[in-house]
């Protein structure tokens, strides 16, 4: 059977710039999948450029439909001799055509011209011409847009969006936020952007509740929260307020089962935080929030709760008539701290 090969990547001699602060060059390779982050670079590139002269022309190209002489059509000074900024989309399919044309141009880069490759990483096709950009060949910059992945990955990505706009965001409330979107970045980014437009003071817990209350994933935080720190009527309320608002039960459980297994591989550690969380793969507030969700927590309890979830877990995806029911049971047991009917 044939094997894929992966990309491989050359060590790069070339400047590696933040996608949060890109700058201009001859030649800017935007490279990884994170589509959010290359865009973000890709648009403060034209901003850059068009707050030097807003006479700018912008123009783009798909390297993977290529006609031949675009690139250096495109790049060569106009008649009043305007800066240039071409784009370039698709350079990982990139045409035979593009890729000799670019490398001829990486060894004359027109004067005023800033020409951008948007390369994924998904496949190896283009590798001379990054390898060529990377050792320096036409002067360029590197913008790495890598994977966001990681649930710390995502809180990160909040917290600079927050950062960067230099606002307040209270820790629950980004830990709230980046749970209401956890599989979809580009809706992060936009409910981030959103909340920095439309909020005039700082960002807190109650605020995210009002404009993202509804999504499945912050009323399970809020369903997880209550259920785990003991409160039995509060967490009764916020899961029947959560499953009245079209939550499924799937993800509420899998919501809870999330912070049960962060508590167990909490628990018993006395590492202090940094090294604990650099172990597991965690963020020093990870470690802390298991650490506080711990208290009135044993060994016994705990594991009773894990079965529970993954009982539960079961019967949500079909091994119960009755997943709603089986939600209820899982979060008296966890609330309770003892076996259902116990």
């Amino acid at each position: 059977m044939a094997t894929t090969r992966k990309p491989t990547r050359a060590a790069s001699a070339i400047p590696q710039l933040s996608w949060r602060a890109p700058q201009p060059a001859p030649i800017v390779l935007v490279s990884g999948p994170e589509e959010v982050c290359a865009e973000r670079a890709i648009a403060g590139v034209r901003d850059f450029l068009r707050a030097e002269d807003p006479s700018l022309e912008v123009s783009d190209l798909r390297a993977d439909d290529y006609v031949s002489g675009s690139l250096l059509g495109l790049t060569s000074p106009s008649l009043f001799g305007e800066p240039r900024l071409v784009r370039v989309a698709g350079v990982e399919k990139c045409s035979d055509t593009f890729l000799s044309e670019a490398l001829a141009y990486l060894d004359a880069p027109q004067e005023g011209a800033t020409v951008i490759l948007r390369h994924t990483g998904a496949s190896v096709r283009g590798k001379k011409l990054l390898d060529a950009v990377r050792a320096g060949t036409g002067g360029g910059v590197e913008i790495a847009c890598a994977a966001v992945k990681r649930d710390s990955d995502r809180f990160d990505f909040a917290a600079g969006e927050f950062q960067a706009a230099r606002k307040r965001i209270a820790p629950a409330a980004l830990r709230a936020l980046v749970s209401a979107f956890a599989d979809d970045l580009t809706e992060l980014a936009a409910a981030c952007q959103q909340l920095i437009a439309d909020v005039p003071g700082d960002v807190g817990v109650e605020t995210v509740e009002r404009y993202y209350g509804g999504r499945v994933e912050t009323s399970a935080f809020a369903v997880a929260d209550t259920a785990i720190a003991g409160r039995y009527g509060d967490a009764l309320v916020a899961l029947r307020h959560a499953l009245a608002s079209g939550a499924d039960p799937v993800p509420l459980v899998a919501a809870i089962a999330s912070k049960l297994r962060t508590m167990a591989r909490v628990a018993g550690s006395r590492e202090p935080a940094g090294a604990l969380a650099s172990r597991l793969g965690m963020k020093d507030w990870q470690v802390d929030r298991a650490r506080r969700d711990l208290t009135g927590w044993n060994e016994a309890s705990l594991g009773t709760a894990i079965q529970a979830a993954a009982r539960a877990d079961a019967e949500v995806k079909g091994a119960s008539r009755d997943p709603v029911f089986a939600v209820e049971r899982l979060v008296t047991v966890i609330a309770t701290r003892a076996p259902y009917g116990g």
